[in-house]
């Protein structure tokens, strides 16, 4: 069986570093194990690839590049990728071990989630999903499965590319391209993807939380991914009448089946969700009013009634005037508070900003602690004498005072990608603009350098500096060199002008030229049949075969001698 033969992984040490503890997943492409890396004495996630795809060198080339391409994502709503290496003829990545259930799991032991929630889910995805966008990496299958809750309601989505792996794979593997239940219309129809296509997935998902069930169900695979591309799901708030209006319609925008009436980016998204979020903050915290409405009365009064109840008015008038003279002293009382008596009365907290370098950067943003005090800005360098996702630097240094703020304390933290050295792939012979794309999303800064070349296809690469199998780190630059086409000839432009038409034809068709007219003009100064103007100065140079216009003389232009007006003839006069 499968299982039987990958477990003679287990116990093995892959590049003598990592100890493969146990099973704790698998997939069409892969199984997951737990493993110790005893260089640095923590626990991992490691993913090896099957065997019988391993044997594909070109598949195995491709889960190369995804993987690596994969590694240089840094954020924390995503599964990190610490290595991706070879042993012993194994493939095999190296990820972040996750404590944590999946979305799946989660969903199944409630109804439904609450929006409050659910929104605190969705945008933790979306910000992973800009982190990849902004890198050039679709995930293609988000769903629950692929998505992790850790304990403390922290999102980390897994399997970053996966799925435009899994397109290689024959159908006897058994593993579905995408599930489709969330895939988008375009995936079903086959077409190309891209970022749009995590975010319709990523609406299909909130619809789920939301509502506790999908939009579309039922039937085959083949019906629920026609339903994607037609059908209309039943409105979220039909289904669950507490979620308010505004986040049912994020959700909807994003699972529209239009692409063009889809959000555009996840960032695009993420503006909405937060706009949301704090629109519901403030209503919270708004005050709750109300109105005293007047109640009037019917029938006669008597005089005694009468002169009662102006008394008591005046009563009440003067009390009224009374309580908002007292109003207004308190009003004024909390305002001078708030913006000038508090800050000369009350003693401001100042914080000593903690030495936060050498830490893991997870465990210091995650920290609620310091969530409370501070506002985290990340930047990402590579270091490679620094271990990755641990921080290298920080603004302002440790050590330093400043007063707390309501605002909290601005720290930025500058964090290591560490060093992965990735092998430059072979794009010889490639459109240039595909091979930079290539050479880009593994994170390799790309130099153009243009040259003509007889044997080369213009605008295809002619050679790649370092050569091709090389490994380099990220960041690295690669020197292209790319065709102009065929190397022309050039020949010198004569001087033509004075010369005889037939000569200066005999001429330009000894260079190789191409005379396109000869137009005959007049010419006070040059003889006829000799060239009065060229349309390309003599001296420069050209390619063979170019266009040559020349005018040639037809002499001065002659001004015709009038004819003598005849005199009329005398009319006979008549007596």
């Amino acid at each position: 069986m499968e299982n039987e033969k990958m477990d003679k992984y287990l116990g093995k040490y892959l590049d003598d570093r990592y100890e493969i503890l146990e099973v704790i997943g698998s997939g069409g492409m892969s199984v997951v194990y737990k493993a110790m890396c005893h260089r640095l004495n923590r626990y991992v996630a490691v993913k090896i690839m099957r065997e019988e795809l391993a044997s594909n060198t070109e598949f195995r080339r491709r889960f190369q590049s995804e993987s690596q391409a994969i590694a240089m994502l840094s954020h924390p709503n995503i599964v990190a990728v610490y290595d991706v290496s070879r042993s012993d003829n194994v493939e095999y990545i190296v990820m972040e071990l996750v404590e944590g259930v999946t979305l799946k799991q989660y969903l199944r032991d409630r109804e439904r989630l609450s929006w409050g929630e659910s929104l605190h889910f969705a945008m933790q995805i979306a910000k992973a999903l800009a982190h990849a966008h902004s890198k050039g990496i679709v995930h293609r299958d988000i769903k629950p499965q692929n998505i992790l809750v850790v304990d403390d309601g922290m999102i980390k989505v897994a399997d970053f590319g996966i799925a435009n792996l899994q397109s290689e794979l024959t159908e006897d593997t058994g593993e579905a391209i995408g599930s489709v239940h969330y895939v988008s219309p375009e995936q079903a129809k086959g077409q190309p993807v891209d970022g749009r296509s995590d975010i319709y997935s990523l609406g299909i998902v909130m619809y789920e939380m939301l509502s506790g069930r999908l939009p579309f169900d039922g039937g085959s695979d083949e019906d629920i991914a026609l339903k994607h591309l037609s059908a209309v799901p039943t409105p979220l708030r039909e289904l669950n009448p507490d979620i308010p209006q505004e986040l049912a319609e994020i959700t909807m925008k994003a699972m529209n089946p239009a692409l063009e009436s889809r959000y555009q980016t996840a960032d695009e998204m993420l503006a909405d969700m937060e706009k949301f979020r704090k629109a519901m903050l403030a209503v919270r915290d708004e005050p709750v009013t109300g109105n005293v409405k007047p109640v009037g009365t019917t029938g006669e009064m008597s005089l005694e009634s009468y002169q009662r109840r102006r008394r008591r008015a005046r009563n009440v008038s003067t009390l009224s005037g009374l309580l908002g003279v007292l109003v207004f002293i308190v009003f004024l009382g909390v305002f001078l508070w708030n913006y000038w008596l508090r800050d000369i009365f009350t003693i401001s907290q100042r914080v000593v900003i903690p030495n936060f370098t050498g830490s893991d950067y997870e465990t210091i943003i995650n920290s609620k602690n310091f969530n409370e005090l501070f506002n985290f800005t990340l930047t990402y360098e590579i270091d490679p004498d620094v271990e990755r996702g641990v921080i290298i630097r920080q603004s302002p240094e440790a050590g330093k005072s400043y007063m707390l703020t309501e605002d909290g304390i601005d720290v930025e933290l500058a964090i290591s990608t560490g060093v992965m050295l990735t092998e430059i792939p072979n794009v010889v012979n490639e459109e240039y603009r595909t091979a930079s794309t290539e050479l880009e999303r593994l994170g390799f800064v790309v130099e153009k350098l243009f040259e003509a070349s007889n044997d080369i296809t213009a605008d295809y690469v002619i050679s790649v500096s370092p050569s091709p199998g090389e490994m380099l780190p990220a960041g690295a630059t690669i020197y292209l060199t790319i065709s102009t086409g065929p190397v022309q000839e050039t020949v010198i432009m004569p001087y033509l002008i004075d010369t005889l038409r037939q000569d200066a034809e005999d001429k330009i068709n000894s260079l190789n030229l191409t005379l396109v007219s000869i137009t005959p003009v007049y010419s006070d100064t040059i003889a006829e049949g000799r060239i009065v103007n060229q349309n390309v100065e003599a001296g420069t140079e050209i390619p063979v075969h170019s266009k040559i216009y020349l005018q040639v003389s037809m002499g001065p232009e002659t001004t015709p001698t009038p004819e003598p007006t005849p005199e009329p003839t005398p009319e006979p006069v008549v007596e």
